[in-house]
């Protein structure tokens, strides 16, 4: 008995040496396959453009982002590929989040040459861009956080600014100001040519801006880079499987609703304002295509409401084997899920939100629906109609055009009103 028993615990050692050796035989491999990924990066001898994404929100970076996709473009430089910057609820400091987390890397190559963070930072940093080289480009002078003026970009200054170098280790030995002669304008006057010549990739081998070298809202001309940014693919099975198993079968439209408190301050500006936000989007960037109104940036439920019923009641007639069976609904604040499900029960049509709070698989949804309709003033629904212009999708927005009031004369032969729609 003691020499099976010995026998089987000799045996159990054996199978738990062997399994211990593989582990580790396996780490080595990942190890060196790491070391030969990094080491295969090949330098751009045309240089490297990093900036960081620290004005606002998701919305308002991609803008920047596209712009700086462009800019890059323009300079012939590599883009490196910076995270994502977020504001977690009871985080002091904010969050970066790897771009490939949300976006893959691959089809922006289609466009021009690109690079994660993490790589750059791994790989080539350390001997491109030693501590002792790392400038930050701005226009002009920045204040620091007690509000006075040191003579530099203060690159690291508050936040989201500090987190993010520290994020990598970065601190700044000098700074550079390129204003007022450059600008990130690389559509006109010669502006690529202009930054080349002035900032040379052999002797600035990086180009480590402040900010997003890109203007808010986007230029025109960077409204179509869009088609290289595409969801992960993790992210986009995440809303297939929501639309196929959350949503009844049949069409949908994909609506978006800000109403947060701070939107609804924001838009206390609209009367003063010929231009807000991401307003160009449908006004035109000369507000060629009508004024900005208040229904455009925060539409009233009847708006909201009429609207959607008129998209139900066409895309019936025009597709009659496809009826539009649900809608669903991205919000800041109110998605009015009780209201909407209330006022379109005759339709049979029902409101949908997804649970919790993922405003990333919130975008994709939208991008997905058969119809679209977007805040008119919001770079969150600029993102949607950009991905669904792309794609060649429907889009439209919350009261705009804007509806013009019947005549007194139609009104008195039976017009009707135009705060009630059959259905």
């Amino acid at each position: 008995e003691f020499a099976s028993r010995h026998s089987a615990n000799k045996s159990g050692w054996i199978c738990y040496r062997n399994f211990s050796m593989k582990m580790l035989l396996n780490l080595v491999i990942l190890g060196v396959i790491f070391i030969r990924a990094c080491s295969s990066i090949s330098v751009d001898e045309n240089g490297y453009i990093l900036y960081c994404p620290c004005m606002g929100r998701f919305g308002n970076q991609a803008d920047h982002f596209l712009g700086a996709l462009g800019f890059a473009h323009a300079l012939n430089r590599t883009l490196v590929l910076p995270p994502w910057v977020e504001y977690r609820k009871g985080e002091a400091r904010s969050i970066q989040v790897p771009f490939d987390a949300y976006f893959q890397v691959a089809p922006l190559g289609e466009f021009t040459k690109v690079i994660t963070m993490e790589n750059f930072m791994t790989a080539l940093a350390p001997s491109l861009w030693p501590p002792e080289n790392r400038t930050s480009f701005c226009y002009t002078e920045r204040m620091d956080l007690d509000g006075k003026m040191s003579g530099g970009c203060n690159a690291k200054s508050g936040n989201p600014f500090g987190p993010f170098w520290d994020n990598f280790g970065v601190d700044f030995a000098k700074s550079e100001f390129f204003g007022p002669k450059l600008n990130y304008d690389v559509y006109h006057h010669d502006m690529a040519s202009k930054w080349n010549e002035r900032y040379p990739a052999e002797r600035w081998p990086v180009i480590a801006f402040t900010g997003a070298p890109a203007s808010f809202p986007i230029q025109i001309a960077n409204r179509e880079l869009h088609q290289y940014l595409r969801w992960s693919v993790s992210i986009e099975n995440e809303a297939r499987d929501f639309i196929r198993h959350k949503l009844p079968k049949g069409a949908f439209i994909g609506i978006h609703l800000r109403n947060g408190i701070d939107w609804v301050r924001a838009c206390d500006h609209v009367k003063d304002s010929s231009n807000l936000f991401s307003s160009p989007q449908c006004l035109g960037y000369r507000n060629e295509k009508g004024s900005l109104t208040l229904d455009m940036c925060l539409p009233p439920k009847d708006v909201i409401i009429r609207q959607l019923k008129r998209l139900i009641k066409n895309h019936k007639e025009t597709h009659k084997n496809n009826p539009i069976k649900s809608v669903f609904v991205a919000s800041d604040n109110n998605h009015m899920i009780n209201g909407l499900n209330e006022a379109l029960r005759r339709m049979d049509v029902v409101a949908v939100k997804a649970a919790g709070s993922n405003p990333h698989l919130d975008l994709a949804i939208l991008g997905m629906s058969n119809h679209f309709v977007g805040n008119c003033v919001s770079s969150y629904s600029a993102f949607v109609k950009r991905e669904r212009d792309a794609k060649g999708f429907p889009s439209s927005f919350w009261a705009f055009p804007a509806e013009k009031p019947k005549s007194s004369k139609s009104n008195a032969s039976g017009g009707g009103s135009l705060t009630h729609e059959e259905l």
